[in-house]
């Protein structure tokens, strides 16, 4: 099952998305650190442009800072 992501041009499986965002929770929560340095490595591997990956990446960041405050 695939779903088109029109910024970046490209279809994704949902469920590979799902998956890695499952591991690199785990990998933080397993460590106490952010998920930005995992996730932006591994959607460049899974072919999202870095630009998107890393922007990906950066809201991940954000997310996380507010939800510790």
């Amino acid at each position: 099952m695939g779903i088109y992501l029109p910024i970046a041009e490209i279809s994704v499986n949902i469920f590979v998305l799902l998956a890695m965002g499952a591991a690199v929770g785990f990998l933080s929560g397993m460590f106490g650190v952010g998920g930005g340095f995992l996730i932006t490595p591994l959607l460049i591997f899974y072919n999202i442009p870095p630009a998107i990956a890393v922007a990906t990446g950066a809201n991940q960041v954000i997310a996380s800072s507010v939800s510790g405050v």
